[in-house]
């Protein structure tokens, strides 16, 4: 982790309040999930929706991913993170804001309060862009997986400044038409150029080490780079000039694309590992390369086959399959394969010649994930079954799945913050 002198890791204390964080955040989205089951049935467009919505995308999966990209941001330009300054006040002003605009959603009380909640976390972007933009122009190598994340942070600050617009645009008229208007826009600006940016450029690095294979290939990489983004961008040209709906072919078709040559550059990654077991956390993560595939699925069929007065339910599955889907299982599989190390790297890192330490890997407790993810396999299959049937009782058994899914994902990820060193060095000399 070191050449030529320069530490390319990120402090510690910079990055487990974001897991913290996002961690109770998965717990309060599944609790909101299950509350709101009646809320289902109409309109995707309703207070409660938004805050569930807002509280996995923001709270849950942006805050874990900021975390992970301060950690992998040095490694990935050989250079250390610009500012560490920038990276604590990242984490302030998001952890302020994000419950304040919940709040505001929730309630539907969109005045000052919402305003200003929106305001703190457009800061905490700009300064996480600005941290990763300096911190890649004083690196070693920008690479396409830098790349990856540098645009990413671009398309999520335009995604949050657009989103801040539209909560000023409920009390002002700050744009052309109402904000129901643009809230497809709003969402796939954050789901594509974000989300799935963020996870492909991350993703390609991760899964190869992980599984500790030497497959490497840029140029399918760009193709994916290039694909996704002009995906987005043509998404947001027919949004925008509201051009005919069967255009819309165009970007799904360039998304699928990337998705496929995603799953493929995965694969191939597998194929030729060295590590030929692969633990639990890496079969997670390559389950939710396939579950990219759904929301595509989703979106085809309420293009070319939907029938009347369904779109506010398709709405409603495609949302489920993103956040609870993909996003979830790619997170709970990635944080153990990367908050250990961490937590490792401070506790061990100079003992670790001496023999007498654990693996990254015993630092959370197995049987709780597997737990976790019978649980959250359980919570997402039953949840969009029932959904897709129309039987709530089904949906209800699934909410509540989750919750235990994510109340396990809580309690590992503090077995694993809180661990102690001197608990285990002194059982480990009892056994001897």
């Amino acid at each position: 982790m070191q050449a030529g002198g320069v530490q390319r890791t990120t402090n510690y204390k910079i990055v487990v309040p974001f897991y913290a964080y996002a961690s109770i955040s998965f717990l309060i989205g599944t609790v909101l999930l299950f509350f709101q089951i009646e809320d289902l049935a109409g309109h995707y467009f309703n207070p409660h929706t938004l805050a569930t919505v807002h509280t996995m995308a923001l709270g849950w999966g942006t805050m874990v991913i900021l975390g992970a990209s301060h950690q992998l941001l040095p490694v990935l330009i050989e250079s250390k993170l610009d500012s560490d300054l920038l990276g604590y006040l990242t984490f302030g002003f998001a952890a302020v804001g994000i419950p304040i605009l919940i709040y505001g959603f929730y309630t539907f009380q969109l005045g000052w309060l919402t305003q200003l909640g929106g305001t703190f976390v457009n800061i905490a972007i700009g300064l996480y862009v600005i941290n990763v933009i300096s911190s890649a122009m004083y690196g070693s190598r920008l690479n396409v997986h830098a790349w990856f994340i540098i645009i990413a942070s671009l398309w999520l600050f335009l995604t949050t400044f657009f989103g801040l617009l539209l909560v000023f645009n409920f009390t002002q008229s700050v744009l052309p038409q109402n904000s129901v208007h643009y809230l497809s826009l709003h969402a796939h600006m954050g789901l594509v150029g974000w989300f799935l940016m963020l996870v492909m450029g991350v993703g390609s690095r991760l899964v190869p080490m992980f599984l500790i294979s030497k497959y490497n290939n840029e140029k399918i990489l760009w193709w994916i780079f290039g694909s996704v983004n002009l995906s987005l961008v043509i998404f947001v040209g027919l949004q925008l000039f509201q051009l005919a709906s069967n255009l819309y072919i165009l970007p799904i078709v360039l998304g699928l694309i990337g998705v496929l040559l995603f799953g493929l550059y995965c694969y191939k990654s597998y194929q030729v590992r060295i590590r030929k077991a692969v633990d639990n956390q890496m079969k997670t993560t390559l389950l939710s390369v396939a579950q990219m595939i759904l929301p595509i699925i989703i979106m085809l069929y309420a293009i070319i086959m939907m029938p009347e007065g369904t779109s506010s339910k398709v709405a409603t599955l495609y949302g489920f399959c993103i956040f609870f889907g993909w996003l979830t299982a790619i997170i709970i599989g990635m944080t153990f394969k990367t908050l250990p190390f961490i937590i490792w790297n401070v506790a061990y890192h100079k003992k670790g010649h001496k023999g007498k330490t654990p693996a990254p890997k015993d630092l959370f407790k197995e049987g709780v994930y597997l737990g976790m993810l019978v649980s959250y396999l359980l919570g997402f299959v039953i949840f969009a079954l029932g959904f897709i049937i129309d039987q709530s009782l089904w949906i209800r058994i699934g909410a509540g799945a989750l919750i235990v899914s994510a109340a396990l994902y809580v309690a590992n990820v503090g077995i694993v913050i809180f661990h102690q060193p001197k608990k285990y060095e002194r059982r480990l000399t009892n056994y001897q």
